[in-house]
């Protein structure tokens, strides 16, 4: 009697299911990822036990270096019409524009194409009479000025701030970004919830107090410190 030959299947699997999977996965997690901004000095948060998060839309982040130098950024909304980019241009007009009032001999003039180079520009600090050379040079030289350790007047000045008539630069920023047409964003400051300090752990505590007291004088009372979570190690 002859052997029964058994049929062999094939072994293949059919991935295409799987990669179909697999590319949507990719695709939404690239769509909903917030990509790490560059910002022109590293900051070591102190830790605490706070569990709450800074949002990352609407908010106006203070960033303060260990050598107590002050640099700002802006997140507007997902939204075109009050996205980051059209934010900081707002507000970077406004500032110019008061600037020049008071300053009729010394204006800033911005081209289209500097307005657009700031937009773009996460984190800055510089002082404004240093604003329209920035936004004409290379990348690679916007990014050395604003390096504290390249650039050791980088940014934005400030003082005690009392004097409500002469406005510091700081003050100039900050009052720009009240004032904003961004109702999410004006909202978000008003609660407290759209300004976050980050500064060094060994940054002067009296450097902080003094970005405290000038938020405070423009009435400003409510903001964010921002913190890293503390281990069972710290």
């Amino acid at each position: 009697m002859g052997k029964v030959k058994i049929k062999r299947k094939s072994t293949l699997i059919d991935m295409t299911a799987m990669s179909d999977v697999t590319v949507l996965l990719l695709t939404f997690f690239m769509l909903t990822s917030t990509f790490l901004q560059k910002e022109p000095a590293t900051v070591i948060t102190p830790a605490s036990v706070s569990e709450e998060k800074v949002p990352e839309q609407n908010l106006v982040t203070l960033l303060i270096t260990k050598d107590s130098q002050i640099f700002m950024s802006i997140a507007g909304d997902r939204d075109s019409t009050y996205s980051s980019e059209k934010m900081r241009e707002e507000v970077l007009l406004n500032v110019v524009s008061e600037y020049n009032k008071k300053h009729p001999n010394k204006k800033i003039e911005l081209t289209n194409a500097d307005v657009a180079t700031f937009g773009n520009t996460y984190m800055y600090g510089l002082p404004l009479s240093q604003l329209a050379e920035w936004c004409k040079l290379p990348t690679e030289q916007r990014d050395a000025l604003l390096d504290p350790l390249k650039n050791k007047n980088a940014g934005i000045p400030i003082d005690m701030g009392k004097d409500v008539e002469n406005r510091n630069e700081f003050q100039q920023w900050m009052l720009a970004l009240y004032n904003t047409s961004n109702p999410n964003l004006a909202k978000a400051i008003k609660s407290g919830k759209g300004i976050a300090i980050k500064a060094d752990a060994t940054t002067p505590y009296s450097v902080v107090q003094v970005v405290m007291d000038n938020l405070q004088t423009l009435k400003m009372n409510k903001f964010t410190l921002m913190t890293a979570l503390k281990t069972e190690e710290d």
